[in-house]
């Protein structure tokens, strides 16, 4: 077991003020595999009063050349690709292969995009008789969670460094050794100190802290719809900026005609996905009643290959969930499907064979399931998939729209230009057209109970801008 000790603020690592620490488990075996410092309101005070300190400097640093530190930083993060794989699979367990292609490659594009959109962006502008300028906010806190550990921190971090801001990092408590490596290579970028710090803690002592601090401008965070209506007010009584990524129950709509085959072999692989701890993930599928009992039997059959396994091993595309608290959750979905009586098709609440230690979950289909079940309300964050049926698009639709979230979406169809008519009637930030791939560029954020404003491409930096005209 690995002791870290520190807190990188001001561009070294200092011991933390208390004496508190946070034990890493390896969700595949239940073991501690390290500590970290548990930081308290003193050290986001300390890393806070670093970014002031060294927001001026770094607002004033041409784009271009904030554009290079990324730039480093990218390469940085490259050097490092297998080591932070690694570690994302012992501290989430997600598979192997996954960690290295999507849990790192993505943030490592992610932050050369930003490279060359700080170079590029035009930060001022002419407007009539007016010179308009898109200056930094100022002192971000970036609150993240563990379901990507780098990829929230880097979706978050490289815009506001674009933009001329400065941040404080707190990650989930329950995949910091990631966050750690990412502080690394932020120091072997050569970033100036004070323009990045990072604090290890719990979300109630230094999340709270740090969303509540009078010197942090913005608050960006990702988590749960709950947590982040908490940080959403004490935002707004600060009259401070906010960014939420929130919570999702998104539909992937199958319209008559649609290869549904297809269709289907995506969803399920959807959502077994990171075993099913994506906001994002396609949790509620509606097919028409004409197909219903085929795509159902399509899924189960698709839903076979997707067995748990040790996430080590490259051959595995499905490993635990992230502890034993969202193991117990998934789990108590499974069984509320049940209970309120939808038909369970394949998996179900039982531990998977041959996994008795770890926080395992069969992959788990329902059907015969209707929109006011739990299971088709609630975000799960397991594999968890259910099916709706609908008679026609009018039904299909308001199947879809009738949720809270509004994160994400799908659509099927024969030809395109239905699919994409069908997807502008959807109330959802991001929709997927007959297996549209995911575009680093393109805006990612929800509509209703499922967040303000976007992260990713020019969108994403321009949460962390704001304008000023000068007149003339």
């Amino acid at each position: 077991m690995n002791a870290h000790d520190g807190m990188y603020i001001d561009g070294s690592w200092r011991p933390a003020a208390g004496s508190g620490t946070i034990e890493v488990v390896n969700p595949a075996d239940e073991q501690v595999i390290a500590t970290v410092p548990a930081g308290d309101a003193e050290d986001v005070d300390a890393a806070v009063r670093a970014a002031r300190a060294a927001l001026p400097g770094w607002a004033a640093t041409p784009p271009a050349r904030r554009g290079e530190y990324l730039a480093a930083l990218r390469d940085a993060l490259a050097a490092r690709q297998e080591e932070i794989a690694a570690t994302v699979t012992a501290e989430l367990g997600a598979p192997t292969g996954f960690a290295t292609r999507v849990h790192t490659g993505l943030p490592i594009a992610v932050a050369g995009s930003y490279a060359e959109l700080a170079a590029s962006h035009p930060f001022e502008e002419r407007i009539g008789t007016s010179t308009v300028l898109h200056e930094p906010v100022g002192v971000v806190g970036a609150i993240t969670p563990w379901n990507y550990p780098l990829h929230q921190v880097v979706a978050k971090v490289a815009p506001a460094l674009a933009a001329g801001c400065t941040v404080v990092l707190k990650p989930a408590e329950d995949t910091p050794l990631t966050a750690r490596l990412f502080a690394e290579c932020v120091h072997a970028a050569g970033i100036p100190a004070g323009v990045f710090n990072l604090v290890t803690g719990l979300g109630p002592v230094a999340g709270q802290a740090l969303a509540e601090h009078p010197g942090v401008d913005l608050v960006s965070f990702t988590g749960s719809t709950a947590v982040g209506k908490q940080i959403g007010a004490i935002a707004g009584a600060a009259v401070k900026r906010v960014a939420l990524e929130l919570g999702g129950k998104s539909a992937n709509v199958i319209l008559p005609g649609a290869d549904l085959a297809k269709a289907v072999a995506a969803n399920v692989a959807d959502v077994c996905r990171n075993t099913g701890q994506s906001c994002n993930a396609l949790t509620r599928t509606l097919v028409h009643a004409d197909q219903y009992e085929e795509a159902v039997a399509l899924a189960a059959a698709a839903v076979a290959e997707f067995v748990p396994g040790d996430p080590t091993d490259p051959e595995v595309r499905v490993g635990p969930v992230v502890n034993a608290k969202q193991h117990a959750r998934v789990r108590g979905y499974i069984d509320r499907g049940i209970e309120e009586g939808a038909r369970l098709v394949a998996g179900g609440p039982a531990v998977p064979e041959g996994r008795d230690k770890g926080y395992y979950v069969a992959p788990t289909v329902f059907a015969d399931v209707t929109p006011e079940m739990t299971i088709a309300r609630e975000e799960i964050f397991g594999p968890v998939l259910s099916f709706l049926k609908y008679e026609d698009e009018e039904e299909a639709v308001r199947i879809a729209n009738g949720t809270v979230y509004g994160l994400a979406a799908a659509v099927w169809a024969a030809d395109e230009e239905r699919a994409a008519a069908f997807a502008r009637r959807l109330e959802a930030g991001q929709v997927e057209v007959n297996g549209g791939r995911f575009n680093i560029l393109a805006p990612f954020g929800g509509y209703k109970e499922s967040g303000v404003g976007r992260e990713l491409g020019v969108h994403g930096l321009g949460e962390y801008l704001q304008t000023k005209s000068l007149q003339f």
